[in-house]
């Protein structure tokens, strides 16, 4: 099977214990953007939880299910890690759909690369991504996974505002955290919906999923996008 990859030029997030003091700590395709006034928690693994010990509990089956996820839709899984979702997102979305995994780290994209390759996923693709960018097609997702992942974006308002365009009409973007501290590896939920609605989303819906982990919410985008100077910045609670 021909493995799609698209790697790109990476500038990793180090030191990320406390917000940016700076503009000269950041990522400078980053500095049109608001800082976000939170700390960021560190990648310390590619897994949440086991596999064997998430499909028990039925997660992803009843993650999908909640984000009505569909035969010939297009998703995208950020922060695939070792593709716990993209592995179940492509027989989900079927022959006449897509998964775009993404990931920030190129030893990540390349480990899921050989996964998606030895369980013949044909309609999987992978894309290595960027701490402020995901670096999406515009117009292309009927579906945007983060799960257990938001908490680890270094640049939450530049991140979300060049996600927006990558959406189709009918687009959402699916979270799923903990209502916990950053700190703690979640994110309390009324800074999530405070950052969302930030750059131009709406929530639409809040679902009780501790089987998961804490919690999924869905927003849809609303309105025009703010521009990146205009953008208010939410208090970390």
């Amino acid at each position: 099977m021909k493995r799609a990859v698209v790697l790109a030029a990476l500038l990793l997030l180090g030191g990320c214990d406390a917000p940016w003091d700076d503009d000269s700590d950041r990522l400078e395709t980053a500095r049109e953007f608001p800082p976000a006034d939170r700390p960021v928690a560190p990648t310390v693994s590619t897994k949440w939880s086991t596999e064997e010990a998430r499909d028990r509990v039925n997660e992803a089956e009843d993650v999908m299910d909640s984000a009505d996820v569909r035969p010939g839709m297009t998703v995208a899984d950020l922060g695939a890690g070792d593709g716990y979702y993209t592995v179940r997102l492509a027989p989900r979305v079927g022959a006449r759909g897509r998964v775009l995994a993404q990931d920030i780290m190129p030893e990540v994209i390349e480990r899921l690369a050989d996964r998606v390759a030895r369980e013949r996923l044909d309609n999987v693709s992978l894309k290595l991504g960027a701490v402020d960018d995901p670096r999406l097609p515009a117009a292309s997702f009927d579906r945007v996974f983060m799960v257990h992942m938001y908490h680890e974006i270094g640049e939450p308002y530049a991140f979300l505002w060049r996600l927006r365009p990558a959406l189709r009409k009918g687009g959402q973007v699916i979270v799923v955290d903990g209502d916990r501290p950053i700190a703690e590896h979640g994110t309390p939920f009324r800074l999530l919906v405070c950052e969302f609605q930030a750059v131009g989303y709406k929530l639409v819906s809040y679902d009780d999923k501790q089987h998961a982990g804490g919690y999924l919410a869905r927003f849809v985008p609303t309105g025009k996008r703010p521009a990146p100077d205009q953008i208010t910045v939410c208090d970390n609670p």
